[in-house]
């Protein structure tokens, strides 16, 4: 691969992804896209690269970027965020929706969904508290590979045993030989989306928390400042910003603050708080998102 392969890669991968590759990351690159060449029947990268160039080739530009942005993930990855997620936002929010009885989570970087998954595990060892409560759990990635893996919940021995409890493996998932499969109910409580953080978001609606982690360390400050701007826009004044342990808001954007003794945990600063759902109207704050067949589907309710 010559210097001004790797440059135009550099540069379609910023400009479709956000992605930003340093010099020094030739070995990335070369690591992750021989196998897609290969895969197409091509020899190089270089012969990737010109191939890229030809009209028509939607397909294989697709496996690209697909292939630099797939990132690993794995069950209660980092521990904190799931603790802050059951020992602070999740009491917090019951009380303040009590009336609504309605919470809505944005996973905006799902990957193979074992982000999203753990949240619904969590909420799933809390069900008689949270009987007649409707959950939305929602995740988001660029790669279609990715997401159809996550909508089939099949994980390797290796996924599993990385940092999934052994009690929740034993309850929650069924081995097919080599592999584990998550249960339907835990299935059914994520619904995924195609979804690329540099394009528009907002027909997503509101969330009250937003896990949006190990993904913003790719992009350079002025996609940071973007995309938190937005998500900031899709919150109410009480939400919650869930960003990964290498990731902060300070020094970029002043709509979040981070909360006191809680790595990696945000709410919106009082400066810049729109409305929360329960006073949205529809000329001043952010309206609330419908109620969809999926909001109705999933609902933890007591047994009859």
């Amino acid at each position: 691969m010559t210097p001004s392969e790797y440059d135009y890669l550099r540069g379609y991968l910023k400009q479709q992804s956000g992605l930003v590759l340093t010099a020094e990351k030739q070995y990335l690159i070369e690591s992750r896209l021989l196998p897609v060449a290969r895969k197409s029947g091509l020899a190089s990268i270089s012969a990737l690269v010109a191939k890229m160039k030809e009209p028509g080739q939607s397909q294989i530009c697709e496996a690209v970027v697909e292939a630099m942005t797939t990132n690993e993930s794995f069950f209660f990855r980092d521990k904190t965020p799931f603790e802050h997620f059951v020992d602070t936002m999740l009491p917090k929010m019951l009380e303040a929706r009590s009336r609504e009885r309605r919470i809505r989570i944005w996973c905006a970087a799902a990957s193979t969904g074992q982000e999203p998954y753990s949240l619904a595990m969590c909420l799933k060892e809390q069900e008689a508290k949270l009987a007649g409560w409707r959950f939305e759990i929602i995740g988001t990635d660029l790669s279609n590979e990715v997401l159809d893996k996550a909508k089939a919940g099949v994980y390797s021995q290796f996924e599993v045993q990385r940092g999934l409890p052994i009690n929740h493996l034993l309850k929650y998932f069924t081995q097919n030989g080599d592999t584990w499969q998550i249960a339907s109910s835990l299935r059914s409580m994520v619904q995924y989306r195609k979804l690329n953080l540099l394009e528009n978001f907002s027909s997503l609606g509101q969330f009250d928390i937003v896990f949006c982690r190990n993904v913003l360390i790719y992009f350079d400050n002025a996609t940071k400042i973007d995309i938190l701007g937005r998500v900031a826009k899709l919150m109410p004044a009480d939400g919650f910003l869930v960003l990964g342990a290498a990731e902060t808001v300070v020094g970029l954007i002043d709509a979040f603050k981070p909360m006191t003794e809680k790595r990696g945990l945000y709410q919106l600063a009082a400066a810049t708080q729109p409305l929360s759902r329960g006073l949205a109207t529809g000329t001043s704050g952010a309206a609330p998102a419908p109620a969809t067949p999926f909001a109705s589907r999933f609902q933890l309710a007591s047994s009859r």
